[in-house]
Formats: structure tokens, C-alpha cells, sequence
């Protein structure tokens, strides 16, 4: 049987980068907003170089997210988000030199994950198991295999912390390997990398469970395991000590 091979896309050399949907140009508009004082160009600005911004970045969160599955009208719930962005205009602070982005992206997820959250309450997000019909082939899926969905907020948040926490490994891996460590502080972070790539498929975790994990995939014994975790912790301490805000 014949193979198929997956094709790549390239981009021809010489084409033109995809636009940034909020950039640098929309962190001046909103600048720009903010020290206008005529209500007449501040309309002008917010709907001709902002409000487009705003539009994708929501559109992607839901999306992302999956915040829209409640029920709710993906339209209507893009409006209210936009229109909440629109009204803490007036509270980004551009001197700090926080990014416009990521500071209305936080604004918008945190929005999202309220609404979300309050949604849910008033719903309590049941669902009749009498009316299969309106089941999708996950519903059914989570139903044969007695699990319970995970809401879009806590989802995001799960995957967000996960993320964090990869980045986190990642830069003490790299620390790791390029400071000069010994071959068992590098076979430690290897395994730590490991186990929590592949959290999900393991059966039981508590702090003796991981240690077990990390010494067997690491190939070393308990003292040599306990010396190189203890090496890596400091590498850690030094991480969290300059990333206050990711901790």
C-alpha cells in the first residue's frame, strides 16, 4: 500500500509576511485615543484603526477556547468582550512599556473566563440524556467514557499553567546543558521534561510517585537523583527570582 506523504507549504521567496492584526500601529492608535480630546476623532481613531483589532483578537480567544459552546451567541458574546475592551481603553498605560497586546489580550481572557464562569452558574451547563439527538460525537464520546467536560475557562487556564510550566523546564534544560553541568544533573532534567510531557498518561502522581518516575527514566540511583534535583533547584530559585510574574 502506497504511502502518502504529507506535503509542506512553503512560502515563495520574495512574498510578503502576513500582517499583524494588532500591532505596533495599533498600540499608537490607542495612544492616540487616549490623548485626543475631541469626542469626534476619538470615534474616528477607535473605529477606523482599533476596534478591527479588537474584533480578531476576540474572535481568536473564542475560537481558541471554545467559550461559544455554552450556547451563546458567538456573535453577541464578541460584542459584549469588544465593547468591554472598549471601555478600559482609557486605563492601558503606555509608559509602563507593556505591550498594547498583551495587555488587552489578558483583559479580554479574563472577560471571557468571567462571563464563562457566570454563564454557567445560571445555566448549571446541564444536559438532558434523553435528547441524544442534539448530542455531538464528543458529547457522546465523554458519556461512554464516564468523563466529565472540562469548561472552556478552566480549560484555558489548565493549558495555560501547563504552558508555563514547559517554558519554565525549557530554560532550566537549556541552563542545564550549557553551564557545564555533570551528565546526571542533564539525565534529571531530561526525565523531569519527560514526565510532565507526559503527565496525562501516567496513573498516579504524588510527590514519591514523580521522584519514581524521574529515577527511572533517568537510569540514576536515589542519592545521585537527589544531588542533581537539588542542583536544579537552584537553577529554578534563580528563574523564579527573575520572573516574579510568572509565579
Amino acid at each position: 500500500m502506497a504511502i502518502k506523504k504529507r506535503r509542506r507549504i512553503r512560502r515563495a521567496k520574495g512574498s510578503a509576511p502576513r500582517k499583524l492584526y494588532f500591532d505596533e500601529n495599533t498600540q499608537q492608535a490607542i495612544v492616540d485615543f487616549q490623548s485626543e480630546d475631541a469626542a469626534s476623532e476619538r470615534e474616528k481613531i477607535y473605529e477606523i484603526r482599533i476596534l478591527p483589532s479588537f474584533e480578531k483578537l476576540v474572535e481568536n480567544l473564542i475560537l481558541i477556547y471554545g467559550f461559544a459552546k455554552g450556547g451563546e451567541s458567538f456573535d453577541v458574546l464578541k460584542n459584549d468582550c469588544v465593547t468591554f475592551l472598549y471601555e478600559t481603553l482609557y486605563k492601558f498605560d503606555n509608559s509602563k512599556g507593556t505591550k498594547a497586546f498583551s495587555y488587552f489580550n489578558v483583559v479580554a481572557k479574563n472577560w471571557l473566563v468571567l462571563n464563562s464562569r457566570r454563564k454557567r452558574r445560571i445555566t448549571h451547563n446541564h444536559i438532558s440524556l434523553a435528547n441524544q439527538d442534539r448530542f455531538s460525537a464528543r458529547d457522546k464520546d465523554l458519556i461512554a467514557n464516564y468523563q466529565i467536560a472540562q469548561a472552556p475557562d478552566e480549560l484555558m487556564i489548565s493549558q495555560e499553567f501547563r504552558g508555563e510550566i514547559m517554558k519554565t523546564l525549557e530554560h532550566i534544560r537549556n541552563k542545564v546543558k550549557s553551564s557545564g553541568k555533570s551528565k546526571n544533573d542533564i539525565a534529571c532534567v531530561e526525565a523531569i521534561v519527560t514526565v510532565f510531557e507526559q503527565v496525562d498518561q501516567l496513573d498516579f502522581l504524588n510527590k514519591r510517585a514523580i521522584f519514581v518516575y524521574v529515577r527511572n527514566i533517568s537510569g540514576l540511583n536515589s542519592k545521585q537523583l537527589s544531588a542533581s534535583m537539588s542542583s536544579i533547584r537552584k537553577l529554578y530559585r534563580e528563574y523564579k527570582q527573575t520572573n516574579k510574574d510568572l509565579f
